[in-house]
């Protein structure tokens, strides 16, 4: 019996240990981002590296609020982050349902439509999405930021996997009930899909977070724009203050690094079910 428990522990312990390094690595960036935010311009720009300063400057974290208008663009970023991913539950979680469940003439060309976006480059949707935001009235405001981004064709596509998926007898049973496709949706599909749902959230909430281009764009003020904006402006053409936008960028993540946290597991839960049946 002993023998066999030292059998088994050693690859536990290998993996263990591997898991480990890996997860040194990945914690290390942002640890050295931290210990940046908490340097001065000479430890930080010194070779070799300082890779913890002597004294933290924790001035570093006020500085942030004197050269951008901080809360304001994090106000900005939570009510666009918000806006989308409320905007992607919803007509993702419609859109996926109809190509999952329901038959209709030309389904199969619409849905090969939806997936088209995905080989499109963003990039070429700019102008006319522009000119959409600007004839609506929209220049410099949330709705202007966070109208193109409330759907998401990646989005339909995650939640049609996993509505594929789910037993049709629970479509059958509320049909029995008496309930509408609307009420089969609402009170039961929908309910029942919230490992796809966080799945989507997170990925949108990155996305929407990280955004740079869309709001550089549309939105031509300091405290009408978005956190991203907001960092890319503390980058001087001749010299950057590298602690300060440090300190900017740790707390611009931290809110990200949380969601992720709180729900990591339903988020490796939803694109594991997604993808059962194609």
């Amino acid at each position: 019996m002993s023998e066999r428990r030292t059998r088994t522990a050693r690859p536990r312990w290998g993996t263990h240990l591997v898991l480990l390094l890996g997860g040194l690595v990945m914690v290390f960036p942002f640890l050295w981002q931290l210990s940046m935010s908490l340097s001065t311009q000479a430890e930080v720009t010194s070779v070799p590296p300082t890779w913890l300063p002597a004294e933290p400057q924790w001035g570093n974290y006020p500085a942030v609020f004197e050269q951008v208008p901080f809360w304001n663009q994090f106000l900005n970023t939570a009510a666009v982050t918000g806006a989308r991913v409320i905007g992607q539950l919803l007509l993702c979680a419609l859109a996926g349902y109809a190509f999952a469940r329901m038959e209709f003439r030309g389904k199969n060309l619409l849905f090969a439509l939806v997936l088209s976006i995905l080989m499109v480059p963003y990039q070429i949707y700019l102008i006319p999405q522009y000119d959409i935001i600007q004839e609506l009235g929209w220049l410099n405001t949330i709705a202007g930021i966070a109208a193109p981004g409330i759907f998401s064709a990646f989005g339909t596509f995650l939640m049609r996997q996993h509505y594929l998926g789910m037993p049709r007898s629970l479509e059958e049973a509320a049909r029995l009930d008496g309930a509408s496709p609307w009420q089969t949706f609402w009170r039961i599909m929908f309910p029942l899909s919230g490992p796809a749902l966080s799945a989507v959230a997170i990925l949108t909430a990155l996305a929407s977070w990280n955004d740079l281009m869309w709001p550089l764009i549309v939105a031509t003020y300091d405290d009408r724009t978005t956190l991203a904006v907001g960092l890319s402006t503390l980058q001087g053409q001749f010299t950057t203050d590298y602690p300060v936008m440090m300190a900017a960028a740790f707390m611009a993540m931290l809110p990200l690094m949380i969601l992720f946290i709180v729900l990591q597991r339903r988020v490796v839960e939803g694109l594991a079910h997604s993808g059962m049946k194609g």
